[in-house]
């Protein structure tokens, strides 16, 4: 079985969360950079390619609200043609530097608020698959699984990769639980390698409420800001592949 690992990075504030983020990569197969917005700036965002291409990592962009208040988590309420301007213009600033490093990037997954949006409205959905098409039609779009994204992003000929969470609680409908609800966030490892075991053996999550629901995985997260999220991300990694998992970074479509 081939699983990709991800994390976001990228947003580090200042030089201890930089030397923090650059403790994930030699675990992961994918990373997310943010591109300005919510987070990062060009010098970050070319070292955390450089640091990438390094460890031989899939590079995607990680889009935004502009809202470094609030890390890109709050929605500010974008129209559709503001957010396709957003997000091609984020995935096109990351483009340029990646390629400074010989780096082509190999996907688009939206950031926090955006990325809630995008796994509730399928209006959103479908402006970010615009902005990806018009941008690149050969990158793959990674969502929520299951969610308006994904749906959007294969109705219109675009590759998917469908993600779940090892860090992060669901609600009974497999959406996240907000971010501003206690228990949001899992810290403690037993659970987080408890949550990998039944990504991987049983295709399902757990929800908060005790509810079960079939999940499809072609991706797992681990945020990079999650306390402890360089330990984290090892035992994710080991626990993985002690269950037969081939950990692999995403592929960039030759053709669409």
């Amino acid at each position: 079985m081939l699983i990709d690992l991800n994390s976001d990075l990228g947003e580090a504030a200042d030089a201890e969360q930089e030397r923090l983020e650059s403790l994930i990569f030699p675990f992961v197969s994918s990373v997310n950079v943010a591109c300005g917005e919510h987070a990062g700036n060009p010098d970050l965002m070319r070292r955390t390619v450089q640091r990438a291409r390094e460890h031989g990592l899939s590079v995607g962009a990680h889009p935004g609200f502009p809202d470094r208040e609030h890390k890109g988590r709050r929605d500010l309420g974008l129209t559709l043609a503001q957010i396709e301007t957003l997000v091609a213009s984020q995935i096109g600033s990351l483009a340029r530097i990646a390629a400074l490093e010989q780096v082509t990037l190999t996907h688009v997954k939206p950031h926090g608020a955006l990325y809630g949006r995008s796994a509730r409205e399928r209006s959103v959905a479908e402006a970010i698959v615009r902005a990806v098409r018009a941008v690149d039609p050969h990158l793959i779009i990674v969502g929520l699984a299951s969610s308006p994204l994904i749906q959007a992003a294969r109705d219109a000929g675009l590759g998917a990769a469908e993600e779940a969470f090892v860090d992060r609680a669901y609600e009974h409908d497999g959406l996240l639980v907000s971010r501003e609800i206690a228990g949001s966030v899992m810290m403690n490892e037993e659970d987080v390698l408890r949550r990998v075991e039944q990504l991987v053996r049983d295709k399902v999550v757990v929800a908060r409420t005790g509810v079960r629901f079939t999940v499809r995985l072609d991706t797992v997260c681990v945020h990079s800001d999650t306390p402890g999220a360089d330990r984290l991300v090892a035992l994710i990694r080991s626990r993985l592949e002690s269950l037969g998992v081939t950990v692999a970074p995403l592929q960039r479509r030759s053709g669409v």
